[in-house]
């Protein structure tokens, strides 16, 4: 089976964009011209990629292969364009909006490092909420967002005009429980708890994994308080006051002795990717060179972690 890689590059336009229309746009090419270049790959394939829908084009299993193949390839060719730079001075103000702890435990620690290898480039760190990074964004005031998002959720975030996403890492979601409450992975019912569940604000990614709950158990899934910062959730959790579902990365490195930690079959992953403006359309040396140092810790930070 032998495929032309461009060809793939349309098909994962498809699956970003949703549909041939926006991905005409984007590639800057007609429809009719992406609707021939994906028959093509078809036909190469041996089978359907991608099923049209009143709403949009939907990927096949098999499209969803092709499409991770080229993200491989885009990612590879991304590296071999960034070496062959490697004369030229990144220099520039890159401003990188994320939520806590993707920046506490994969970001910051890297800065000194990135700081001596590119010294005259400079990455501003923009912490706060998802309504009000892509608020910024939208304003063009950041060049890359870091978003997360529950990977089974119902409604994910969808993609303005002219935004691109690329994967950078998937982690599990945990449950936390006041210590000694003799609750297990093995003898635990998330429908019939024995304490409440704590809020969370309802643009955070752990929202969307208690609305998931609630449809999937049928159970009238209440919570009180509502906490934004990890480290209030373990304290309220640690009180007594109820128990919560946290991402991996927020409890690395947290010292905390009167919450347990529970790996719980049905909690799912949190789904975190990189928000960019179409590289295609103008391209960034030092927005590129950043989105590659954030795939690189990423990527090295779930090994560490067997994530």
């Amino acid at each position: 089976m032998e495929m032309d890689p461009r060809r793939l590059l349309v098909l994962l336009a498809v699956a970003r964009t949703g549909g041939v229309l926006a991905a005409a746009d984007e590639l800057r090419i007609t429809p009719s011209a992406v609707s021939q270049q994906l028959s093509k790959l078809e036909a190469e394939a041996g089978q359907a990629l991608i099923t049209r829908t009143p709403k949009g084009s939907v990927l096949t299993p098999a499209g969803l292969a092709m499409a991770e193949a080229a993200e491989e390839i885009e990612r590879a060719l991304n590296v071999a364009r960034a070496r062959m730079q490697g004369e030229a001075k990144v220099a520039g103000v890159v401003r990188v909006g994320g939520f806590t702890s993707f920046m506490r435990t994969v970001v910051i620690p890297r800065l000194p490092e990135w700081r001596n290898q590119y010294p005259q480039l400079q990455i501003h760190i923009v912490e706060d909420s998802f309504p009000a990074l892509m608020r910024l964004f939208r304003q063009r005031q950041l060049d890359a967002v870091v978003v997360e998002q529950d990977s089974t959720a119902a409604v994910q975030h969808p993609l303005a005009a002219g935004m691109v996403e690329e994967p950078l890492m998937d982690e599990p979601w945990k449950l936390v429980v006041p210590a000694g409450s003799l609750l297990t992975t093995e003898n635990i019912d998330l429908s019939r708890l024995p304490l409440p569940w704590l809020g969370v604000e309802p643009s955070a990614a752990n929202d969307a994994v208690l609305g998931r709950l609630r449809h999937s158990t049928g159970a009238r899934i209440e919570t009180i308080h509502q906490y934004q910062d990890t480290l209030t959730a373990l304290s309220l959790v640690a009180a007594g006051e109820g128990v919560a579902i946290v991402p991996t990365l927020a409890v690395t490195g947290v010292a905390q002795d009167q919450v347990d930690f529970l790996d719980v079959p049905g909690l799912g992953t949190r789904h975190i990717a990189l928000r960019r403006f179409d590289r295609r359309r103008a391209t960034s040396l030092p927005v590129d060179t950043v989105a590659r140092l954030l795939r690189e810790s990423a990527a090295a930070f779930d090994t560490r972690s067997g994530s």
